[in-house]
């Protein structure tokens, strides 16, 4: 299941739409040429499954996207808690890179959970979409999109990455502070879990 938030960009107190219906989601994205889509998802790939793994259990799906939009390359990135002592910086530092508001000049952002969360925030036409990405969740976000990601303050997900251009993830960062004027992936994530725990 994923959740998708939409709220005025004057703040998150104008609430526009709070949704968790998949058909709702990808309605409300497609205008935005955002590609939203649900995968089977494998629940025997381990939460922290290596790329070799991912790639044997998707490897129909991936094959089909691949056809569709003819991306260049496909890797795997996982981050997960761990007794490393390195783990508080690493994560750290992958949640700073990809907070600021941004957007990228010459790739689309495609990215297919495996395991985890995270969440896109698209900021388009006035609003900021908050699309809540869990396992089996497929979210393209076109290039030239202003938005942001936010994995939380302990990530844990694995991602497949799909790019038409082989330099990878490039972004253009826009100097805006809006990321931070809007609720962050963990208060999200903690609100959402309630609701489903009161169904």
């Amino acid at each position: 299941m994923t959740l998708l938030t939409t709220w005025s960009e004057s703040g998150p107190e104008t609430l526009v739409r709070r949704t968790s219906d998949p058909a709702e989601i990808a309605e409300a994205l497609k205008p935005l040429g955002v590609r939203y889509e649900q995968w089977p998802v494998r629940e025997d790939v381990p939460f922290d499954a290596d790329s070799q793994t991912v790639f044997a259990a998707y490897g129909p799906e991936i094959d089909k996207l691949n056809a569709e939009e003819g991306f260049t390359t496909v890797d795997v990135l996982g981050l997960h808690p761990s007794d490393d002592p390195e783990y508080p910086a690493k994560a750290k530092a992958a949640r700073e890179k990809f907070l600021q508001e941004h957007t990228h000049d010459d790739d689309d952002e495609v990215r297919f959970f495996v395991s985890g969360s995270g969440i896109f925030y698209l900021h388009v036409n006035g609003e900021v979409h908050a699309v809540l990405c869990e396992k089996g969740d497929l979210l393209g976000v076109p290039r030239g999109t202003t938005h942001w990601f936010d994995m939380g303050t302990k990530p844990s997900f694995t991602a497949i990455r799909f790019f038409h251009e082989e330099d990878g993830w490039i972004g253009n960062f826009t100097g805006s502070a809006i990321s931070f004027r809007f609720p962050d992936h963990d208060t999200i994530a903690a609100g959402y879990e309630a609701d489903k725990g009161a169904r």
